[in-house]
């Protein structure tokens, strides 16, 4: 599964506001819902507050990957959020999380949903350069290009 070809650079926010982890999720989903990917904001960000209950999404090295099911959603909607001064997303390595790839999928299709996870987990742990890229980026488009390229290093 090639990530940088889920991302829409409308779904990339460089410059996210928020400074809790229920407010990063809101953010993320009311943008959702702006771009008209979704029309049940309440129901999935209900979903991704009940997900980090069970257990934090936040993987380590400044990394969050918060996820669920939407019924209605046809594609995997890929959505990347930078968050410059970081947020406590109860991660294991107590660091704060900047970079959130935020997976929203169909609950009939539970497979797709697992293949974005590990990729994106797979990606975090092997391009260790990735999250200070991405920090980095001043656009939508060069921050999917850093994701492609460090998907590209990868496969080499």
């Amino acid at each position: 599964m090639k990530l940088h070809s889920l991302l829409a650079e409308d779904l990339v926010l460089l410059d996210l506001k928020s400074r809790s982890r229920e407010d990063v999720l809101r953010e993320m989903v009311d943008h959702l819902k702006t771009k008209k990917r979704i029309t049940k904001g309440k129901d999935l960000y209900e979903k991704l507050i009940q997900r980090e209950k069970l257990g934090s999404t936040a993987i380590g090295e400044g990394v969050a990957i918060p996820h669920g099911k939407l019924k209605g959603v046809k594609a995997p909607l890929f959505l990347l959020g930078v968050s410059k001064q970081g947020v406590n997303f109860d991660s294991l390595d107590g660091k704060p999380s900047k970079i959130f790839f935020m997976v929203i999928s169909s609950p009939d299709n539970p497979g797709m949903n697992l293949q974005a996870l590990a990729a994106i987990a797979k990606l975090v742990r092997k391009a260790t350069a990735l999250p200070g890229r991405i920090l980095e980026a001043k656009n939508p488009k060069a921050a999917i290009g850093i994701v492609r390229e460090e998907e590209e290093k990868l496969n080499d």
